[in-house]
């Protein structure tokens, strides 16, 4: 069992995929997980409560994956943020690095992926 005070903040547009990630999560530890259905939200929510690790989507209204990240990873160049989406295409994780992922993960993922992030990376 993993470190009860870890915070996860989990950006999504899909419903199902935030409780998914959310359900995966909590049953590898006791974590606190925050959600945003879109880019700034998540960027937001980052500055308020500084989470441990975040899960990205690519796709999403308002502002993507990629520009979030990008301003994340400006507010903390030490912010671990997954990329987590079904357009796998080589471009995108290329994208996803170079603006500062920690990782990528193709939906729909493994249960053993998220557990090996979660293990890595907090």
């Amino acid at each position: 069992m993993m470190n009860k005070s870890k915070t996860i903040l989990i950006c999504d547009d899909s419903i199902t995929s935030r409780r998914k990630l959310r359900e995966t999560i909590n049953s590898k530890g006791d974590f606190t997980i925050f959600e945003a259905e879109n880019g700034q939200k998540a960027i937001d929510l980052y500055k308020t409560k500084m989470p441990d690790l975040v899960f990205m989507d690519i796709v999403m209204p308002v502002k993507d994956g990629v520009m979030a990240t990008q301003e994340i990873r400006a507010l903390n160049k030490k912010a671990k943020i997954v990329i987590i989406s079904s357009v796998g295409t080589k471009e995108n994780l290329k994208k996803a690095l170079t603006c500062g992922a920690s990782d990528f993960v193709q939906k729909p993922w493994e249960d053993a992926h998220i557990e090996s992030i979660l293990a890595k990376l907090i």
